[in-house]
């Protein structure tokens, strides 16, 4: 399984490279090369349970497709700005493509110091990678460059320690590599642009974005410290949980968004959101759905009798939340993108506000939706926090939020590039979705050293396709412009690699159909 999902990864990553090749590329490459041997000592320390924190078992370690997203991201990034002739664009592609390959090769370096004996052709393999990568860097970084890199992987240290000591078995280090490198750059971005604020300068709802990311961990890191001293399910310590909520959000993150946007964030955002006549039937349409789901998540409860206290909810139920988030961003990705992209920020802060409350049973919600979130379990959340539900709104919102906007031509967008904000509706809801539940139903024939299907592979490629056409119908402002083979070749890989990763794959699979959309 391990080696058809390398195979999967290394496919990609030589697609690419072939439509987009610049100097970074023989790097990207060779990071591939020392991840791919590199993880298997990874997989080996978990195995014996050497790994320095504890990660979540049963998956492997996932270093190899972890490794390659930002560094591919960046290289993407950095050429579509070049070609639009946005060079800050083009400096941040370089910034993200060069820290994604360090903190790769920084958390393969762990790999290896901690196994015994030292394994020498890794060794060997790594640090051939790792001189290469910086020798390159050496002659490519400009200054201020190289000091954002450090700065990205010092960060990331310092993230690393504090967030995987808390919670342990919830990332495998795939997983806390992309969720650490991600919390590493909105930290560094939001502290540069609150050191260098310049009025008009920058959207507001990029701004959004950063403060209401780093608010959240902030205010879960807070209370950790402070729940180490209290007992967090009495009255007295829910009622501290409220109010230093509140005095963290109107003391803390209103004035710090109010320094980056240069206005009230509560009238903006109020203005923002009622601007025109489409976002309020939007809103009004999101709040229907959002009810919906919280309706289905009380019926099937009331379903679990008191003697299945064990029972869980079966793929197919789970998978109807993937039919109501598809319901969810298909309009707003066709009729207003920036409302969209919003609402999800929104939306983000809310589940992992609510996530707080559940895991440090805060009354008087807390216990109750431990009850409720029960039933959902899978296998992925052995941790003490529940994620899979975040990681499905950040498998849908990652391709909305990174779509580079400032680089896209305006009006109608040719190409497969004017799929990539659609990557997490096709690679989540559509393609997992249909490959879930065609594959436990009906499907027989097993991918081998796996328990997923080729029935289920294939119907999830034949659903995306049609999606795809769908979306050509909607919305006016896609044209394909007779890339379909490359799109094809995009679905197909994305799809197999769902059926081979033990990966999260809400998070994983939308990342890589967007790098290859944007290729």
């Amino acid at each position: 399984a391990v080696l058809v999902e390398s195979l999967a990864v290394f496919a990609m990553a030589l697609l690419v490279h072939v439509a987009v090749w610049d100097r970074y590329s023989w790097c990207a490459l060779a990071l591939a090369l020392q991840a791919f041997y590199v993880q298997f000592k990874w997989d080996r320390l978990l195995q014996l349970g050497g790994a320095v924190f504890q990660f979540r078992a049963a998956a492997n370690s996932g270093l190899l497709p972890a490794s390659m997203v930002t560094p591919l991201l960046g290289i993407l990034l950095k050429e579509r700005c070049r070609a639009a002739g946005i060079i800050p664009g083009e400096h941040l592609g370089v910034v993200v493509a060069s820290s994604g390959m360090l903190v790769a090769l920084f958390l393969s370096l762990i790999a290896v110091g901690v196994t015994k004996p030292v394994p020498t052709n890794t060794c060997l393999v790594a640090g051939a990678a790792g001189s290469l990568i910086l020798y390159t860097m050496k002659h490519s970084l400009a200054v201020s460059e190289v000091i954002e890199v450090l700065e990205l992987l010092l960060i990331f240290i310092y993230l690393s320690m504090i967030l995987l000591y808390l919670l342990p078995r919830c990332f495998t280090p795939g997983e806390a590599l992309l969720v650490l490198q991600g919390l590493s750059f909105v930290l560094n971005q939001l502290i540069k642009r609150s050191l260098n604020v310049v009025e008009g300068r920058g959207e507001p709802i990029d701004f959004f974005l950063l403060v209401a990311v780093v608010g959240v961990v902030l205010l879960g890191l807070v209370f950790t410290v402070l729940f180490l001293f209290l007992d967090s399910g009495t009255w007295v310590s829910s009622l501290f949980f409220h109010m230093m909520t509140a005095v963290l959000g109107l003391g803390v993150i209103m004035p710090w968004l109010y320094r980056l946007i240069q206005r009230n964030p509560l009238l903006w955002l109020l203005q923002f959101l009622l601007q025109t006549q489409t976002r309020v039937y939007l809103l009004v349409y999101w709040t229907f759905l959002a009810a919906l789901a919280c309706g289905m998540v009380f019926y099937q409860n009331t379903k679990r009798s008191s003697e299945s206290k064990k029972h869980q909810a079966s793929t197919v139920t789970r998978k109807y939340f993937h039919a109501i988030v598809v319901a969810t961003y298909v309009p707003g990705l066709i009729y207003d993108q920036q409302l969209l992209h919003v609402a999800a920020v929104l939306c983000l802060a809310l589940f992992i506000f609510l996530e707080y409350v559940r895991y440090f049973r805060i009354k008087p919600f807390g216990q109750t939706l431990r009850h409720l979130l029960s039933l959902f379990l899978d296998e992925r959340d052995s941790g003490p926090l529940i994620l899979t539900h975040i990681y499905l709104l950040l498998g849908m919102s990652l391709p909305v939020w990174l779509f580079p906007r400032a680089c896209a031509p305006k009006g109608t967008l040719a190409g497969a590039g004017a799929l990539v904000p659609y990557s997490g509706v096709l690679a989540v809801g559509v393609g997992d979705t249909i490959a879930s539940v065609f594959g436990s139903t009906m499907g027989e024939i097993k991918w081998p050293g796996t328990k997923k299907t080729f029935e289920g592979t294939m119907t999830a490629i034949f659903a995306q396709i049609i999606a795809v056409a769908l979306i050509l119908i909607f919305d006016s402002s896609v044209n394909l412009n007779s890339s379909y083979a490359w799109i094809l070749a995009s679905v197909s890989l994305v799809s197999l690699l769902e059926a081979y990763t033990t990966q999260i794959d809400n998070l994983l699979l939308p990342l890589y159909l967007q790098i290859m959309f944007m290729a």
